[in-house]
């Protein structure tokens, strides 16, 4: 990938350059961040063969969290087993074969960046049979030999579906999503994050392949496991949802014990995925988060360009 040398450049993706730009509000607009401190990132990733979701998604603030000495690796590849109709991430395609190396690239990556907060991603998986919950373990011990230090937050796929490893095996799809979320459950990251991204009617559009309810199962589940461990998830509002029904998804991850939440814009990245229906205000955007927090998420971050993994290292 090129690395922009003009310091003005916006954040937007040349797929969204090719979109009509005008139509796109001044507060969407933004600097890149230095190239020397994307140069550096980016460098360390290629010569390992691994990804951030920094890259895949051009996350517009991928400048600043590198800046802050945080960054969101996607394991397993970069190619996904399901086609969300928001997502810039490839699919469509077989899956790449697992590298055995990664989970050590990764945690050398951490190391040579200095990173202190970490995020781990990935592409779902659901031609593995347990969708790669180990993997995301065996990362985490790798980071951890490394980098003693670091917090790690794990952001999953749900885990619903696929086969057990057993051929045997009569466990439930209820069952195998129950034992996948408790293998990482039981490495104790610093926050379990899944991501319901839309409201429960916008579902089946924007989410193909997941469902509303099932997203809420796995963040009740990582409570019922473990309470101690902090829960998080998203929503990308602009898909066409109401305040009244982001409200109303606010309170169904509150029903769950979810901690934490991001509320940010959907930025169409090409002309297949689907368009933009509203774009939400800062102030618009101000006064969701302040209805997240009156309903006692003890974590909200919501803006226009507030992504998943945006300042997740900091407790408040």
């Amino acid at each position: 990938m090129t690395v922009p040398t003009n310091q003005s450049l916006t954040s937007l993706s040349a797929s969204q350059a090719k979109l009509d730009v005008k139509s796109i509000p001044e507060w969407l607009r933004r600097s890149i961040g230095k190239a020397s401190e994307l140069s550096t990132v980016q460098r360390i990733i290629k010569q390992r063969g691994i990804h951030t979701i920094c890259e895949e998604g051009r996350c517009p603030n991928r400048g600043e969290c590198y800046a802050q000495k945080t960054a969101t690796f996607l394991l397993m590849g970069p190619t996904c087993t399901r086609a969300c109709a928001f997502c810039q991430v490839d699919k469509g395609h077989a899956p790449m074969p697992l590298d055995p190396d990664e989970p050590t690239k990764v945690a050398e990556s951490v190391k040579l960046l200095g990173l202190q907060y970490v995020v781990l991603t990935s592409v779902a998986r659901d031609d593995l049979p347990d969708q790669g919950a180990s993997w995301f373990v065996a990362t985490m011990n790798a980071i951890r030999q490394e980098n003693p230090f670091t917090q790690i937050e794990v952001l999953t796929p749900d885990f619903w579906g696929g086969r057990d490893s057993n051929p045997e095996s009569p466990a439930t799809p209820e069952e195998l999503q129950q034992h996948r979320v408790g293998t990482i459950v039981s490495a104790h990251p610093a926050c379990y994050n899944h991501n319901i991204e839309t409201v429960r009617r916008l579902q089946a559009p924007v989410r193909r392949g997941a469902k509303y309810e099932r997203s809420l199962r796995v963040l009740e589940r990582v409570k019922q496991l473990d309470p101690t461990i902090p829960t998080k998830s998203g929503l990308m509002l602009g898909h066409g949802e109401t305040e009244a029904e982001v409200v109303e998804t606010l309170h169904d991850l509150r029903s769950v014990g979810c901690d934490r939440v991001t509320l940010g814009q959907y930025l169409r990245p090409s002309l297949e995925h689907l368009p933009v229906q509203k774009y939400w205000t800062p102030e618009e955007f101000d006064r969701m988060g302040q209805i997240a927090r009156e309903l006692g998420f003890s974590h909200v971050r919501s803006g226009p360009l507030v992504r998943s993994s945006y300042h997740a290292g900091e407790s408040s």
